[in-house]
């Protein structure tokens, strides 16, 4: 394999792992949200829209206790570009031919979460944590896996 193809390979593999796996893991993480009402009468509130004045585009926000929630967001603040990292890492490792990287990169993102999640008064921070980590992880994973299948080729 030539060096100008490893590098397209791995860049190509970086790039999806973290651009991508933030659409994934923001999706998992919407998903996760949706409970169904306990009276299936009761009509919801209507959720509060945020609209980016340079696109226009409006965003809807959860303001609820769920894992996409306002709460949750404010607790683990910083988890976009976390999660960012943890993909480029766990993609990184796998390329790389060094599986084990994983198991750190998981250590070091629980040790420093520990006190957000130590307290345990808002399920929805711990819920969030963890569907993010795992969406995060599973395509970090894939991103590497694939990237590593064709760097072996």
């Amino acid at each position: 394999m030539t060096p100008i193809w490893t590098t397209v390979v791995v860049v190509a593999a970086l790039a999806v792992s973290a651009g991508l796996g933030w659409v994934a893991a923001a999706g998992v993480l919407r998903l996760a949200d949706r409970t169904p009402p306990a009276d299936p009468a009761a009509v919801p509130e209507p959720e509060p829209v945020e609209v980016d004045p340079g696109t226009r585009r409006g965003r809807r926000r959860r303001a609820g206790d769920g894992p996409d929630g306002d709460r949750a967001r404010a607790r683990l603040r910083g988890g976009t570009w976390i999660g960012v990292l943890e993909r480029l890492a766990v993609t990184g490792t796998l390329l790389a031919g060094e599986p084990g990287g994983v198991a750190v990169v998981v250590a070091i993102k629980g040790l420093g979460r520990y006190p957000e999640l130590r307290g345990g008064d808002d399920p929805g921070v711990s819920e969030r944590f963890v569907i993010g980590t795992l969406a995060s992880l599973v395509w970090a994973g894939a991103a590497g896996v694939l990237g590593r299948w064709l760097l072996t080729r």
